[in-house]
């Protein structure tokens, strides 16, 4: 049984930017998709301490179906 479908989201990064990350990333065990999730949900918490929390309602009503790719089979 396949897992649950998550979004995919492209990023251009500048190549220094990119090489420190994987640095980062190998240091602390993870795979670069896990650092790069970690730092995201680190901001998003120190946001909503610094600011409050976000609308719930706003939140799920943004539209994510841009970011899924297509099924092959």
């Amino acid at each position: 049984m396949a897992g649950k479908r998550q979004p995919v989201v492209k990023i251009r990064l500048q190549e220094e930017l990119l090489r420190k990350l994987i640095v980062m990333s190998e240091a602390e065990g993870r795979t670069l998709n896990n650092q790069i999730s970690m730092l995201a949900r680190n901001a998003v918490a120190y946001h909503e301490r610094a600011k409050g929390k976000l609308d719930t309602k706003a939140v799920a009503a943004v539209d994510l179906s841009e970011f899924f790719e297509e099924e092959t089979e």
